[in-house]
């Protein structure tokens, strides 16, 4: 008795074999981390929390993947969130009429008006509370020097050859203006969104010597 396949049995099995070791194996090509990036920025701005695990499936990459580029879903968000503030601050510069210390002080009360008034960031700090408060406040973070660099670049434009240079460094500076935002902006109490504008606005001025 024959036990084996037949030689056009063994042909259907080599030729499936073959179709098989052509297939692609695993997932189809991963997202880019910028894909990444912008599928969670995209449900930030939205106000729903960011699950690594969904994110990961939809964009098809693995969790590993992920923590290789960021380190944690707190980097993710962290990132997320440093891109978001230095968008807010090119936005500013865009739109400020004025030059100089003035320029600087519109500026910086555009940035306070737009984070005060984010649906987005309210609904992240209230979900998350002091984690989220860590991830946008820590200097060892992503976020914090992130925004004090991007203060710091608005500071030296505007302020080349002013004396208050003079008096005190730009990066210096940029570090206090963007603490004191953190400061009047956001309720460690509570995890919300305190929006002391007015008086951010005042203390700042003073900063600049308005």
């Amino acid at each position: 008795m024959e036990i084996g396949p037949s030689a056009g049995r063994r042909a259907v099995i080599v030729h499936s074999m073959k179709a098989v070791a052509r297939r692609p194996v695993g997932r189809p090509a991963a997202a880019t981390k910028e894909e990444l990036v912008a599928e969670v920025r995209r449900r930030f701005l939205r106000g729903e929390r960011v699950e690594l695990q969904d994110v990961a499936h939809r964009l098809g990459l693995a969790r590993m993947t992920v923590y290789r580029w960021f380190g944690s879903r707190d980097g993710l968000m962290g990132e997320v969130l440093a891109q978001l503030g230095e968008g807010l601050v090119d936005d500013a510069a865009a739109n400020t009429r004025e030059r100089g210390r003035r320029g600087l002080l519109e500026l910086f009360g555009r940035v306070n008006r737009d984070i005060a008034s984010s649906d987005a960031m309210r609904a992240y700090l209230r979900r998350e509370g002091l984690p989220a408060l860590r991830v946008l406040t820590a200097s060892d973070g992503v976020v914090h020097p992130r925004m004090v660099a991007s203060i710091e670049r608005m500071i030296r434009a505007e302020l080349g050859g002013d004396d208050l240079l003079g008096a005190i460094d730009p990066g210096t500076l940029a570090f206090a203006i963007v603490r004191l935002a953190e400061s009047f902006l956001y309720n460690d109490a509570s995890s919300d969104i305190r929006g002391d504008v007015d008086r951010l606005r005042d203390v700042q001025a003073a900063l600049l010597g308005i």
